[in-house]
Parts: structure tokens; sequence; C-alpha cells
């Protein structure tokens, strides 16, 4: 392990793998600052820029886009109380109050800092965890790895909008989509009507497509956005050291939380902050100043949700597993440059993951001056006008389509799937389900019918492994309690009329 760490450090005596970091943190504070936009709709746009990139170079940027967006949805969120992530909205909760209250600069002090925090201690639990996954998944045969598959579904169906139903019906799309193309044991195709989608739909013009053009749909039809002044910000390096030692506790509770939940597919960053705030809340001297501008409040929500980030890597580089959308457009990127994530990249490909790791501590120190030094410029990022943000991304979507293959094919998917992705979000189907059945998928159908060949069509070969057996019985337990819950609900309404 030290060794291939050595080696993930040594990957950045190339100086392209630290512009690639310093890249990313910025272009990550940009896009979380504004609202509307996120981690997702941010590394789909970049995927296009990275074509001609070194892999490592592209790697180490995205993540560290990955990392530095989710902190920037809380500058909207301090400032203009319009948080530009959902993991951001607990953070708004004591942020925007301290921005009346004139402490713009120590609102966005802290919660710089604790994001810096949870980064850093959530990614020596992933340097720790991370490497034992893989090596036990090492063990997994074809039943497992269609159980896990199933298992990383149905999380996230459950998790998804709070509604199960919508999740499931979100994930059925993506599973039907995933089978488009030739089969990869018979090659005969399938619903293939063109020899152009013989190779599958393409990744990254759907991804294109649902987050980032679907986004441009929800801009046209809003219009215009009023512009807010920018409040004046003083006292952002003020903050005495003493006001962070006294929440030392609270910075490795909250990390823990934010890792730990960030594992769980589906669960993300969001479900990491408001469970922090809520465990803070409770162990704070002064619970009364929650929501009136603690500071707290804002550490807890922004260190969670930044160690959310590490947490959300350890099943992806482990087990090729991913567990949100944001990380399903990540597992995408690495396929793109050849790179396949799962427990043998760890001796495949050691430099990859390991200089994940190096990238991650390195980014601390770069994000904290990025966000300390540009605190002034995110402000006024966070005011740009709709209609000029949905150009941009339009324009870069239809660009970046067009640039994976060279040809109108693309172009015309990340369009088609552009109104998709409006269409789902108005019913309020979830996306990331979508996304992650339609990376899944191949992986489900391939073990399931390797499994199924292995063992001459008999079923029972799926629960006669411990493991699989196992983590199928986790994957009903998902599925059946969200829907058992839903079921009492009804009983207990239906009783009280």
């Amino acid at each position: 392990m030290i060794d291939n760490l050595l080696i993930g450090l040594n990957a950045f005596a190339d100086p392209m793998v630290l512009v690639g970091l310093i890249a990313g943190a910025f272009i990550g504070y940009l896009i979380g600052a504004i609202p509307g936009l996120g981690p997702s709709l941010g590394i789909a746009l970049m995927i296009p820029f990275t074509y001609s990139m070194d892999p490592l170079v592209s790697i180490v940027m995205l993540v560290a886009l990955f990392a530095a967006a989710e902190y920037g949805g809380a500058i909207s969120g301090i400032l203009l109380n319009s948080p530009g992530t959902a993991a951001a909205v607990a953070t708004t909760w004591d942020g925007y109050p301290l921005t009346k209250q004139g402490k713009t600069g120590i609102a966005l002090n802290i919660s710089i800092i604790s994001s810096g925090i949870g980064i850093f201690v959530s990614t020596i639990l992933l340097f720790f965890t991370a490497v034992p996954l893989s090596e036990y998944a090492l063990n997994f045969g074809p039943s497992a790895y269609f159980a896990l598959a199933l298992l990383g579904l149905s999380l996230v169906s459950s998790f998804s909008s709070g509604s199960m139903l919508k999740g499931a019906l979100a994930m059925g799309l993506g599973l039907a989509l995933a089978t488009v193309g030739l089969d990869s044991q018979t090659g005969v195709p399938r619903f293939s009507y063109h020899p152009d989608f013989f190779e599958g739909l393409p990744l990254v013009p759907v991804l294109l497509g649902l987050f980032a053009l679907s986004e441009v749909l929800f801009m046209i039809e809003a219009g215009a956005s009023h512009k807010v002044k920018n409040q004046p910000m003083s006292g952002i390096l003020e903050v005495p050291f003493k006001t962070f030692y006294k929440m030392k506790y609270l910075f490795l509770r909250s990390s823990l939380i934010g890792y730990f939940v960030g594992v769980i597919p589906g669960a993300g960053a969001s479900i990491g902050s408001f469970i922090s705030y809520a465990v803070a809340k409770r162990f704070s001297k002064q619970p009364e100043r929650f929501g009136n501008g603690s500071y707290e409040g804002i550490a807890a929500s922004e260190t969670a949700n930044n160690a959310s980030v590490s947490g959300s890597l350890s099943p992806l580089l482990a087990l090729g597993i991913p567990g949100s959308a944001t990380t399903a457009i990540m597992i995408g990127a690495l396929m793109i440059h050849g790179v396949q994530p799962g427990p043998l990249l760890f001796t495949t490909n050691p430099e990859i993951p390991y200089t994940v790791f190096v990238s991650l501590w390195l980014s601390v120190p770069i994000m904290v001056f990025i966000g300390l030094a540009g605190a002034r410029f995110w402000a006024k990022v966070a005011d740009i006008p709709r209609p000029a943000i949905a150009a941009i991304v339009a324009s870069i979507s239809l660009v970046g389509a067009y640039a994976s293959t060279s040809s109108m094919f693309p172009v015309y998917v990340a369009l088609t799937f552009g109104v998709v992705g409006y269409v789902l979000r108005k019913a309020n189907i979830p996306l990331a389900p979508v996304i992650l059945a339609l990376v899944l998928g191949d992986m489900l159908e391939t073990n399931l019918r390797r499994a199924l060949s292995i063992s001459n069509g008999d079923v029972t070969t799926l629960v006669a492994n411990p493991l699989s057996a196992t983590l199928l019985a986790i994957a009903a337990l998902s599925f059946l309690l969200p829907a058992l819950g839903m079921f009492r609900k009804k009983v207990k309404g239906y009783r009280a009329h």
C-alpha cells in the first residue's frame, strides 16, 4: 500500500497532473457556485474536453471538480439563500442568516475550512477501506457480481426522490436502454434499427442530454432571473483558530457520517449533510442557535457533504459500482479512457486509485486557497443571468456530443435525451437511477447469463454462494422495506378515517 501510494505521489512529478488538479478545483467552484448546476452536470460537461488528455490528468481533474463543486453549492446558498446543490441546503439554514447579520465572510470561511477537513479525514478512511474491499471482491464469482449490481440498483431506486415507485420506474427505463445494441454473447442486434446503435447508446451524449440539456430547457422555461445584489464581505480571513478547535469532535463525527453515508449507493451527500446537521444539533450546547446563524450547523453540513465524495468513490473504485449519478458519470469517464473500475483496478492499474487518493489530499490546501482568495469572484459568479448560463451549457453540450465521435449521431442522441430528461424531471422521476441502470445493466445481464450458463440453467446457483445469497437478501429488503412503510402509512390513514 505504501509503495503504491508513492506511485500515486510520483504521478504529480508530471506538472500537467498538478495543472489538472488546480483546473478541476477552479472549474468545480465555478460550476458549484451557480444555482441549478452541480457536480453531476459539471463532470458531464467536462468529459468531452478530456478526450485527448492523459488518463491520469483527466481523472485527477474530474475528481477535483467533483470535490470542489460539492462545496461550491454552499457559496450561492450562503450569499443568496439559493443553494447550488441539494447537499448545501442544510448549510443555507445557518449560512444565509449569518449573511443577513453582516457575517458573510465568516460563514464562507467556516464552510471552506470545514469542507477541506471533511475531504482530508474521509480520504484517510477511503485509503484504509477501499483496498481491503477490492481484495475481498476478487473472490466474487458471476452470481456475486450479479447480486452486487442488483443491490446497487435496488438501493438507488429506494432512495430516489422519496418515491420508490418512481425510482423503480426510472431504473426500469435505464435497464431497457442498456439492452440496445449487439448482444454481447450472440452478436444479435437488439433494438438496433440503424448501424449507429450496434455499439449501444453512447454514454456521454446520454449524460449531456439528461443532465445538461434538460437543465437548459428548465432555464429557458424560467426565463431571466432577477439580479441579486451581492452582499459585502468582511472577516473572511479573521476567524480565529480556537473557533475551529472547539468543533474538533464535530469535524470528526461529521466526517465519519458523511463518508459512511456516501458509501451507501443512492444515499449521497444531501442525506449525509442532513443527518450530520441533525446529530450536531442534538449534541450542541447551543441547539437554539441552529437555523439562526450557528457556526456548528455550517461546519456539520459542509464537513459531511464533502466527506461523502470520498465515500462515494469507495464502491466505485473497489467494486466498479457507482453509488450516485455523479459517480455513474465518473465511471463513464474512466471507461472512455480504457480504465475499468473494480477489484482488478488495484492490481492492473494501481496508479489510478492511488493517484486519486493523493489528489484528494493535495486538493485540500488548493481548494481552501482558491475558495478564500476568490470569495468575491464566486459571489459574482452566483449572479450570472440564467439565459447566459443556458446558452453556454447548451453550446458545450452539443459540441461535446459531436466531439465524442466527430459525427452528428451523438448530437441527435443528446438532443433526444435532453427532451426525455426534461419530461422525466417534470414528472418528478429521478434521473440518477436511469444513468445507474444504464451503466450497470451490462454487468447485471452478463453475469446473470454467465452464472446460468455455468450451472446449465440452474437458478439456484444464484443463492448457492453465501455471499451472493446475502447480497440478494439485502437487495430484496431494500425493495420491500420502503414498500412496507408505505403500506403501513396507508393502513394508518384508513384507520384514522
